[in-house]
């Protein structure tokens, strides 16, 4: 392998893992606030590459449909919960959060579907289409079991995925899309030819990636969100609601899974299951970073986005393999490093 070849293959790299990146921080944040480790988010990254690829073809995308019927049925269920509780006054601001919120960017994308927009209009409009099933996941499958066994919501998780995945293959079948690239410009770097396309997908990630920074340390939610991951019961004590927490964590991630989304879709042809791989390599990275520490995550990520280059490189049969076989080594390094059952008794 010259060094060019080298050079090249770890831009490939990076560029994956900055993808990798957003959908890994988005699994921490729900995992942390939720104890949800959120198996489909590789699947609202693919609806979104999906949703974008179908506007700019002119066609309704089934997520409109899909996002119609969760938020009526979570709208239908809160509805029903209100009134026996005798609080159906609240019904309508319910409502008005659940389903009109949702379903105006659906309902725009239905009636406007054959207009030809511009590709920032389009990215836009597949962005807003997607960024509410996160919280509409979360409200109709986990909130009523919050206080469940970590296993419990795990095995709900990959129940959705398969769900989310059937509807993907009703929606747009068995087709593979690819949306329009945002450039089809190239550099040339020391001698190492670099598409610009891969510069505004790290650039992309990096911004995002800030930006959670930024609305974690400087914001009051963000700070919610925080002392919620750190002890629910405390936030509960100080008045924050940890539903609500949770329900914001579920749509800052679903707006990370949508930006992964847009930025994967130009790369790479995306199926109605290509998520649950996509979303699989993005856990690698977050078992690095221990579900807990945002920049390991990042490195982790960025990690496995270099391996998978370099072994579609040297074998691509192979390339699965090596990314997956990095998990032995971190859960051996994290099982010697967290303490002993015995020592946690004796300090108690």
């Amino acid at each position: 392998m010259s060094i060019e070849t080298m050079l090249i293959l770890a831009v490939d790299g990076i560029a994956n893992g900055a993808i990798y990146v957003l959908v890994a921080l988005g699994i921490v944040l729900i995992f942390s606030v939720t104890r949800v480790i959120f198996v489909p988010f590789g699947d609202i990254a693919a609806f979104t590459a999906l949703s974008l690829a179908a506007i700019q073809a002119h066609q309704v995308p089934g997520t409109v449909w899909l996002v119609a019927v969760l938020a009526a049925a979570a709208v239908l269920i809160e509805a029903v919960r209100l009134v026996r509780a005798g609080q159906p006054g609240k019904i309508l601001p319910f409502a008005a959060v659940y389903f009109v919120l949702p379903v105006l960017p659906a309902a725009f994308v239905f009636f406007f579907a054959g207009v030809d927009w511009p590709p920032v209009i389009e990215i836009a409009l597949a962005f807003f289409l997607v960024l509410p099933l996160g919280p509409l996941l979360y409200r109709l499958a986990f909130r009523p079991i919050a206080n469940a066994p970590v296993l419990v919501l795990l095995i709900v998780a990959v129940a959705l995925h398969f769900a989310l995945a059937g509807l993907g293959l009703l929606f747009f079948g068995p087709e593979g899309f690819r949306t329009e690239p945002f450039t089809r410009e190239f550099l040339n770097l020391g001698g190492v030819i670099v598409s610009v396309q891969a510069i505004l997908v790290v650039l992309a990630s990096v911004l995002f990636s800030i930006l959670l920074f930024v609305f974690f340390d400087r914001t009051l939610t963000g700070k919610a969100l925080r002392a919620t991951a750190v002890n629910q019961i405390g936030a509960r004590i100080v008045g924050i609601r940890p539903s609500r927490t949770s329900g914001i964590a579920f749509l800052l991630a679903s707006g990370l899974g949508a930006v992964a989304g847009i930025l994967i879709g130009p790369i790479t042809s995306i199926y109605y299951d290509s998520g649950f791989l996509f979303g699989l390599k993005a856990f690698v990275g977050a078992i690095v970073g221990g579900l807990v520490s945002y920049p390991l995550t990042a490195a982790g990520a960025i990690l496995v986005g270099l391996l998978e280059s370099y072994a579609s490189f040297w074998n691509s049969a192979f390339k699965e393999v090596v990314i997956f076989g990095v998990l032995i080594p971190v859960l051996v390094w994290r099982s010697l490093g967290s303490p002993d059952e015995d020592d946690l008794e004796e300090d108690e």
